[in-house]
């Protein structure tokens, strides 16, 4: 069943070019036009998340935000033509996820909602306590990875680079793989920079290394891979 999203916006074009967009990723979405009526809706049955821009007629958006805050806690993203931070400070107080200043790519909305999604579902996961390749350990809970005991002093895209790599060993991810799975706002990052970040996560894990090893494995035109010919050491 795909993701219901909830547009609320009282501008004609702008709202059909939104749901028009969402509706051409796969999402099946609703359409309000008038605050009063969008707030019911919430309320009734949340969404997977909800487009709420802030001028509406019956009541607007922050209130909307205000009293549906006191029912759910899905995504909310802003949808508004006022730019002034004490505006978009507001909103992320009352508890908006993010905030997408007019005028807008419509990809831009598809990217963020979902990358928002992405970042829900994640929070939802129950957390895991570790993932152990050979000496290779990521301490999911604290965001922390070691090598043979000692800490690596990776960043946190570093971290969930070599965390979506170690999860399925062997396999070769492209780098728009990487880019989807291993970052949650894809607008700040490009398929180049995963070189970068595979750049470091290779220099950290050779110097921490025993044997001075590479754990990274390069596929020229298809990706990268952590090396399944670390093998864990035998039982004692």
């Amino acid at each position: 069943m795909s993701q219901r999203i909830l547009v609320v916006e009282d501008e004609p074009d702008i709202a059909a070019i939104v749901v028009d967009y969402l509706r051409h990723a796969g999402y099946t979405v609703e359409h309000h036009a008038d605050g009063r009526a969008a707030l019911a809706s919430i309320v009734a049955a949340p969404p997977d998340l909800t487009l709420l821009d802030i001028m509406l007629p019956g009541m607007d958006g922050l209130e909307i935000l205000r009293q549906a805050r006191r029912h759910t806690q899905h995504p909310i993203i802003m949808l508004t033509a006022r730019v002034e931070e004490v505006d978009r400070l507001i909103g992320l107080e009352l508890g908006a996820d993010d905030y997408i200043c007019k005028p807008f790519s419509p990809r831009e909305v598809v990217a963020r909602v979902k990358a928002v999604l992405r970042r829900t579902a994640a929070a939802q996961e129950p957390p895991t306590a570790a993932t152990t390749v050979a000496a290779l350990v990521l301490d999911e809970s604290h965001w922390q990875a070691t090598l043979h005991g000692a800490p690596l002093g990776l960043t946190r895209r570093e971290f969930r680079l070599l965390q979506v790599l170690a999860r399925q060993r062997g396999r070769i991810f492209s780098r728009a793989q990487l880019l989807d799975q291993a970052y949650d706002d894809t607008l700040d990052v490009n398929e180049r920079a995963i070189d970068s970040h595979i750049k470091n996560l290779r220099k950290k894990l050779k110097a921490t290394s025993i044997d001075g090893s590479d754990w990274i494995r390069s596929v020229y035109g298809v990706g990268f891979a952590l090396d399944p010919n670390h093998e864990s050491p035998p039982a004692a």
